[in-house]
């Protein structure tokens, strides 16, 4: 969708470079996105000293095989396993953190370089695994047997663990959630930090003991199975960042309704600001390439009012906010909703007001 101001185009295209924004219009765009953009985030991984050991097993493999060992020809099949299982395992540990570093230079996004660096440790594991079993049995058949019932036992034993493990790599390829956003998933909300291999951390907000959108202090974790069984709902979601917010306040059925919709729109546009109103703009068009209805979103407050049990009317205010700045903004919106509306006693009457 095309706007007819160039600094918004300019603005707009900005937004869409991002790489979760870019991955997202590809599943929900009818023009899919190709362009990643990335920052480099950088390894130290120890290189050096495992090409070394490399080395010098590969120079023990062939000094073994010629004999020039005082070692003792019963010995030498052995020794050679065990020098070429160790020659091994220091490549597949050299190409794991060459990989890593390859992919740490090309990529900018952390996420990803953090996932990527996942599933490098966890092949590299596998292969270690396999090095290790061929050095301890004969032949390939026995350890593929041998291999296959200790797997068959463990799969049993560790179903549970199993089954989150293939939720991590749900997470991985499907992306409910990713580190760094905030999501509620059964009963649990919270900003997710870490996604390992069999479950998730979070960290904590609107726990037992607040009332509001603020941090606990506590980190939760859960098993990666329950992606499978339970609804999560994300509240970062790159193409609209935003979330509805309500603020409400009760007035008397004597009030100036005109009058206090009028100032509670006016003091909360003020305060959310311009720059916030344009930020919704900008993703309302973006939202135009997707299947989402762009005409439901309204970058403005709204204000509903309401009768209520207990005979008042309730001013319900609704905008939008950013949601780990949600608890922050109310606050600050219904001080400053207050101060206006307390100053026009005539206009707008609050509960427990004395009229005299």
């Amino acid at each position: 969708m095309k706007t007819s101001d160039p600094k918004e185009d300019k603005e707009i295209e900005d937004i869409k470079q991002d790489e979760k924004v870019q991955r997202a219009l590809s599943e929900n765009s009818t023009v899919i996105q190709e362009e990643n953009t990335v920052t480099l985030k950088k390894e130290v991984p120890f290189i050096s000293v495992t090409a070394v050991i490399f080395v010098i097993f590969g120079a023990l493999y062939y000094l073994i095989g010629w004999k020039r060992l005082p070692i003792s020809s019963i010995y030498i099949p052995l020794a050679q396993k065990v020098v070429l299982a160790v020659m091994l395992i220091s490549l597949v540990l050299l190409a794991t953190r060459l990989l890593k570093k390859i992919f740490g230079r090309k990529i900018e996004n952390k996420t990803t370089i953090f996932n990527f660096n996942r599933i490098a440790d966890l092949l590299a594991a596998l292969f270690i695994l396999v090095i290790i079993l061929s050095l301890l049995f004969a032949n390939w058949y026995a350890a593929m047997v041998s291999f296959g019932i200790v797997t068959l036992i463990l799969g049993f034993a560790l179903q549970n663990l199993i089954v989150s493990f293939f939720g991590w790599l749900y997470i991985l390829v499907r992306k409910p959630y990713e580190v760094g956003d905030r999501i509620r998933i059964g009963a649990v909300y919270g900003d997710v930090i870490n996604v390992s291999y069999v479950d998730t951390t979070l960290w904590e907000f609107n726990g037992d003991y607040l009332s509001s959108d603020h941090p606990s202090g506590r980190i939760i974790r859960f098993a990666n199975s329950k992606v499978f069984s339970e609804f999560v709902y994300n509240y970062s979601w790159p193409l609209f960042p935003f979330i509805w917010n309500e603020l409400s306040i009760f007035i008397s059925y004597d009030s100036d309704f005109k009058f206090t919709e009028d100032t509670i729109i006016r003091v909360v546009t003020e305060e959310i600001g311009e720059a916030m109103v344009r930020r919704v703009k900008r993703f309302k068009k973006i939202l135009a390439d997707t299947p989402v209805d762009e005409l439901n979103v309204t970058e403005y407050p709204s204000v509903v009012l309401k009768a209520n049990a207990n005979t008042w009317i309730e001013v319900i205010v609704r905008y939008l906010v950013e949601p780990k700045n949600s608890g922050k903004v109310k606050k600050h919106l219904f001080e400053a909703v207050m101060n206006e509306l307390k100053k026009n006693p005539d206009k707008v009457i609050f509960p427990n007001t004395n009229k005299r």
